[in-house]
């Protein structure tokens, strides 16, 4: 795997093509939930694309700073192609994720709105439930936090 991270005006067109792709591939098609995938706010974020040896882009999360979705640093749009899933690629994006915002922002509080079947695999990173669980899109969520030492 090859991780690499942008900002949002340095991603090829290919890659925001590629990116898109999988996302709306996981998340509308395979999830059979159609909602506005294009949002907005890829535009203010971090993208950080996995690499495979062919050079396609099969895992990806974007990453924002403090104050542009919530009061804490933010991650979402975690996802892997389904061909890669059950590698424990998945583990490695979370943690690469978790690295590069530390990187980028220091110590600082991570806040994620999570699938909530997902419960478990954020835990195994810190991430601890906060309030009650929501439905976002048809689908359960649930709030979690990572707390750093600041």
């Amino acid at each position: 795997m090859k991780w690499i991270l942008k900002k949002f005006s340095d991603l090829t067109t290919d890659e925001l093509h590629d990116v898109l792709q999988l996302r709306i591939n996981v998340f509308v098609v395979e999830q059979d939930c159609p909602y506005n995938e294009v949002d907005g706010k890829d535009k203010i974020a971090h993208h950080l694309l996995g690499f495979n040896y062919k050079n396609e882009i099969i895992a990806y999360t974007r990453i924002f700073k403090p104050g542009d979705y919530y009061k804490q640093a933010a991650f979402g749009r975690v996802v892997v192609h389904n061909e890669y899933r059950n590698q424990k690629i998945g583990y490695d994006l979370v943690n690469k994720t978790i690295l590069e915002m530390k990187r980028l922002f220091g110590n600082v509080d991570i806040k994620i709105g999570g699938q909530t079947y997902l419960k478990k695999f954020y835990k195994s990173f810190g991430f601890k439930q906060i309030g009650e669980g929501y439905i976002e899109d048809g689908i359960p969520h649930i709030f979690m936090v990572l707390e750093t030492d600041q």
